[in-house]
């Protein structure tokens, strides 16, 4: 059996090509570290009430004429686009998130998609979506 001669800096050719992808594509697409821009999506929080479920999405920066929501029964779809600021500025930095997102939530339960509200505040929508009746559930008394 040959012996070959160990390398130290074998792996050092691989890892430099590897930092060179993330600094073009840091530099390149103006995207933090380990994000890719065609996986942006705003975080959601479902809360479960008696009578409806509300979904909290934050869009920071985000106008209500920048926002579109469709609602089924079953889902609330949220789509938006974040926009840069007026061209001919002097960036020195930049770390925003800017571009279109989109984020379909599955629901728990099925909701009246004709009653849902939606309102923004502070960077947070929120939408509430009453349940359907069979949803809602009902109690029954036990007999003795």
């Amino acid at each position: 059996m040959a012996q070959s001669r160990w390398d130290p800096f074998a792996g050092l050719a691989s890892l430099q090509r590897e930092i060179n992808r993330l600094v073009e594509d840091f530099v390149e697409g103006g995207v933090p570290w380990g994000q890719d821009i065609r996986t942006q999506k705003p975080a959601v929080e479902v809360t479960d009430t008696p009578e409806a479920l509300i979904v909290r999405v934050q869009v920071p920066g985000i106008s209500k004429d920048d926002l579109h929501l469709t609602v089924t029964p079953e889902t609330l779809t949220i789509r938006g686009e974040g926009r840069a600021a007026e061209a001919g500025q002097n960036v020195f930095q930049r770390e925003f998130r800017y571009g279109p997102f989109s984020r379909t939530v599955p629901l728990p339960v099925t909701v009246q998609a004709e009653q849902a509200s939606a309102q923004l505040k502070d960077g947070i929508l929120t939408v509430t979506l009453p349940k359907s009746a069979q949803a809602q559930g009902r109690d029954i008394p036990i007999q003795t």
